[in-house]
C-alpha cells in the first residue's frame, strides 16, 4: 500500500442523478442492485438519513456544490434564469483557489458547475429506437483517460462525475436489462401501467422509451434496478482506477445522490417531482482511509449543504473567510454529535411549485398553486405511522398543519432576515418553461400545459438545467 502523499488529499465526486436511497443493496434494498458500493461502504462512512430539501436537480446541485441553502443560493427552480450569485463560492473555485486542479465529466453549463479547469461531456441519454443504453460506460470512456491525465499531474485533483443511469429513460444494457424480472411484461390481464400510458402530459416521453404495449410497472421497475446495478458495475471501474494509479489510499471517494425517484409512487410515475420520501432521501458514502471511520453508519440528520464543509474538514483546509450555511458531517461520523437540524424547509419547483416543512414525525407539503396531479392545496403525513405517504392528515390535524406553518414561515423569515435576501419560491414566474403563463391557475391549466414529448426534448431541458 503506498505510503500518503503530503500533498492535499484528491477528491472524487460520485453525483448521482435520480438515485434512490431505498433501492441500494447497501440500504437494506431486497434486491442486489449495489455490490460494489456496498463493499466501497464497508470501507466508508455511509449516512443513513441525508435529505435533498430542494428538489430537483437545478437546486440540489446548487446546495451540494456550494454548502449553502436555497436562500443563499437563490436557486429554487429546474429551469433557472441566469448564473449562480457571484457572491456564492462552488466547490470547484474553492479547491482551484487550493491548487486543486479540477475536471467536471457529464454537467457542464449547470450555473453550479462553475469553476472547473476542463468541462467533458458523454451521451447520458437514449431512447428504445436508439437501443440499450451504455451511459455508465460512455461515462466510463471519458473519465478514466481524465483520471489518467490528472494522475500524472503533481497537483492534486478535483474530478466531478455526473451519472445518468437511473434518470429516465431506463434502458440498461444487457443483461441488465433481465436481472430483476424474469415475467411478461406484455400480460394483457396486467393493467397496471394503463394510468401511466394514460397520463398526458408525460405519455408521450414514456412512450419513446419503454417497450410498445408493456402492461406491467414491475417490468419498469426492474428496469430503473438494472440500470443502477449496470452503473454499480461501471463505478468500480473508477475504483479499480484509483487503486492501479496508487491513489485510494489519498483520495476522497464520495457517492451522493441529486435527488431520488418516483417509481411508481404517489401518481409521480418515473420522474423526480413531489416533496415524497422517495425523492427527498438521497445516499451519501464517504470513504478517505484514516480520516472517514471505515464501516460507519450514522443515523443523523444532514443535507446536501453539509457536503462542502465536509469535505474541507477532511481535507485539512481551513477557509475562514468562507461562511457555509452546512457544517461538516466528521463530528457526526466520529459519534461527537448526535444529528444536524432534525426539522427543515423543503422546496420543489420541477413540474410543481411547492413547498413545506419536514420534522422527524410530520411533513407538511403546501402548494403554491394549482398542480397537474390535482393534488390537494395541503398535505399533512405522520411519517412514523404512515412512511409511505399515503394518508393525508390536513383536515383532521388543522391545529398539526397550523403548527408546522407556523414553523415554516418563521424559518423562512429569520432565512430572509439573515441573507437579506427573498425567499426565491415566491417568486419564479414561468418556471415550468411555458410562454405567456406565469403561474396556473387550475389542476387543468396545468396538466393540459405542460408536456415532454421525447428524450430529445427531455435532453434539452436537462441541458438547460446543467
Amino acid at each position: 500500500m503506498p505510503a500518503r502523499r503530503t500533498r492535499k488529499p484528491n477528491v472524487v465526486l460520485f453525483g448521482i442523478d435520480s438515485l434512490r436511497r431505498d433501492h441500494m443493496s447497501c440500504y437494506g434494498y431486497r434486491r442486489l442492485t449495489t455490490p460494489h458500493i456496498d463493499r466501497f461502504a464497508q470501507e466508508s462512512t455511509l449516512f443513513e438519513q441525508t435529505f435533498s430539501a430542494y428538489i430537483p436537480t437545478t437546486s440540489a446541485y446548487a446546495s451540494m456544490l456550494t454548502g449553502q441553502d436555497v436562500f443563499t443560493t437563490q436557486v429554487v427552480a429546474l429551469r433557472h434564469k441566469g448564473p449562480l450569485r457571484p457572491e456564492v463560492k462552488t466547490l470547484a473555485e474553492i479547491l482551484r483557489e487550493e491548487g486543486y486542479d479540477t475536471t467536471c465529466v457529464g454537467f457542464g453549463g449547470n450555473p453550479s458547475s462553475r469553476g472547473f479547469d476542463k468541462y467533458i461531456e458523454f451521451p447520458g441519454w437514449g431512447s428504445w429506437n436508439e437501443g440499450r443504453s451504455p451511459k455508465a460506460q460512455n461515462l466510463n470512456d471519458v473519465a478514466i483517460p481524465e483520471l489518467d491525465r490528472l494522475a500524472r499531474k503533481r497537483d492534486p485533483f478535483f474530478l466531478f462525475l455526473r451519472h445518468m443511469d437511473p434518470h429516465s429513460p431506463y434502458l440498461p444494457p444487457a443483461p441488465f436489462e433481465r436481472i430483476f424480472y424474469h415475467g411478461n411484461e406484455f400480460d394483457k390481464r396486467n393493467k397496471s401501467m394503463e394510468p401511466v400510458m394514460a397520463f398526458k402530459p408525460f405519455r408521450d416521453f414514456f412512450a419513446s422509451w419503454m417497450p410498445p404495449g408493456v402492461t406491467d410497472k414491475e417490468y419498469i421497475i426492474a428496469q430503473y434496478d438494472g440500470a443502477v446495478a449496470y452503473m454499480d458495475a461501471a463505478i468500480q471501474s473508477i475504483f479499480t482506477a484509483l487503486e492501479a494509479r496508487g491513489l485510494a489510499e489519498e483520495t476522497i471517494v464520495v457517492i451522493n445522490g441529486d435527488h431520488g425517484e418516483t417509481l411508481y409512487d404517489h401518481d409521480c410515475y418515473f420522474d423526480h417531482h413531489g416533496l415524497y420520501e422517495p425523492t427527498l432521501i438521497v445516499p451519501l458514502i464517504v470513504r478517505y482511509p484514516g480520516k472517514a471511520p471505515a464501516g460507519a453508519r450514522v443515523k443523523g440528520y444532514n443535507q446536501h449543504k453539509d457536503l462542502v464543509p465536509t469535505l474541507l474538514d477532511l481535507a485539512g483546509i481551513a477557509r475562514p473567510d468562507l461562511a457555509f450555511d452546512g457544517r461538516s458531517l466528521m463530528p457526526m461520523a466520529r459519534g461527537a454529535v448526535a444529528s444536524h437540524e432534525s426539522e427543515f424547509y423543503i422546496t420543489e419547483c420541477t413540474w410543481m411549485r411547492k413547498h413545506g416543512w419536514r420534522t422527524p414525525n410530520w411533513k407538511l407539503i403546501v402548494a403554491l398553486e394549482p398542480d397537474f396531479h390535482a393534488k390537494p392545496p395541503v398535505e399533512l403525513y405522520n411519517l412514523f405511522e404512515d412512511p409511505d405517504e399515503s394518508i393525508n392528515l390536513a383536515e383532521s390535524h388543522p391545529e398539526i398543519v397550523e403548527e408546522l406553518t407556523r414553523r415554516m414561515h418563521a424559518w423562512i423569515a429569520r432565512r430572509e432576515r439573515e441573507t437579506g435576501l427573498p425567499n426565491p419560491i415566491y417568486s419564479q414566474p414561468g418556471w415550468h418553461g411555458t410562454q405567456g403563463i406565469d403561474y396556473f391557475t387550475s389542476s387543468q391549466q396545468a396538466y393540459d400545459t405542460l408536456h415532454i414529448g421525447d428524450p430529445a426534448q427531455a435532453a434539452r431541458l436537462q441541458s438547460r438545467s446543467r
